[in-house]
């Protein structure tokens, strides 16, 4: 396995495989991302620990995500099980997943702690604890400021894990390691993550743009409103289905992957 070098163009491609391979299976990806996003709001609800829970299981809910995004490129209908595909390998690949959502955990806790030292820990509270983000309180200035700061700090902290629990299920690579080589993969092909990253914006804004007007004319605003949620939901399962592609396309398998010098091809 070694790390490729992609062009910038390819982040458009993984935007189209993402939305093209969801129509492949529609009704099992929207359902497996409704069960994953339902999963992390049910165990957010656990009181002192939902969160940390839900935290830690993060890595391999989103390896499900791709496994199953896998599954539908091969012309297969994903079933439920795909979401515990990171604990299905052996006991080794088990420990590994959850050493790396400790870390997972560790790490976004940091980024929180952070962020409480401009607002006294209320954005954090509200996010790790729980409660309602009132108006009021979203246009306090310390508020604001740590939400910055969180999403700042939340970067690097997804560059690290974007590619990392992929490489530790599919390729048996430590915890540690595969944080270093997502983290490598990220910075060396910054330009197609960031064309990645722009066409989803894009696309989320259109869509809702869309939604809303025709909503609107249908029904008012009241319409709107309530189809903009499922509507965001089914936008949201098509970018997580397109993260397996940046994974594939960033990593070839059939060559050995050197920590000490990644090497790279341009497509």
């Amino acid at each position: 396995m070694k790390l490729n070098t992609v062009s910038a163009r390819t982040g458009i491609q993984w935007v189209k495989l993402g939305i093209r391979t969801f129509f492949k299976q529609p009704l099992a990806l929207a359902g497996l991302f409704f069960m994953f996003i339902a999963s992390m709001s049910v165990l957010s609800m656990v009181p002192l620990i939902g969160s940390l829970l839900a935290l830690a299981l993060f890595p391999a809910a989103t390896l499900g995500l791709m496994a199953a995004t896998k599954e539908a490129t091969l012309g297969k209908f994903p079933m439920p099980a795909q979401l515990i595909t990171a604990f299905r390998a052996g006991p080794k690949q088990t420990q590994s997943m959850l050493v790396l959502g400790a870390i997972y955990a560790l790490g976004f806790l940091v980024v929180m702690g952070v962020s409480s030292l401009f607002d006294g820990g209320k954005f954090a509270q509200l996010y790790l604890l729980g409660g309602s983000m009132t108006k009021d309180t979203l246009m306090q200035t310390d508020v604001q400021s740590a939400m910055w700061v969180s999403l700042i700090l939340y970067f690097p902290l997804s560059m690290l894990f974007w590619h990392a629990p992929a490489l530790v299920h599919w390729h048996g690579v430590s915890p540690v390691k595969s944080l270093f080589f997502s983290f490598t993969a990220c910075i060396r092909n910054f330009g197609s993550f960031a064309v990645f990253g722009l066409a989803w914006m894009g696309a989320f804004l259109a869509i809702g743009m869309v939604v809303t007007m025709v909503a609107t004319l249908a029904g008012g605003v009241n319409a709107a409103g309530a189809v903009m949620v499922p509507a965001a939901l089914l936008m949201s399962a098509m970018f997580f289905t397109s993260i397996f592609f940046t994974f594939e396309s960033n990593f070839d398998s059939t060559a050995e992957l050197a920590p000490e010098a990644p090497t790279g091809d341009q497509p």
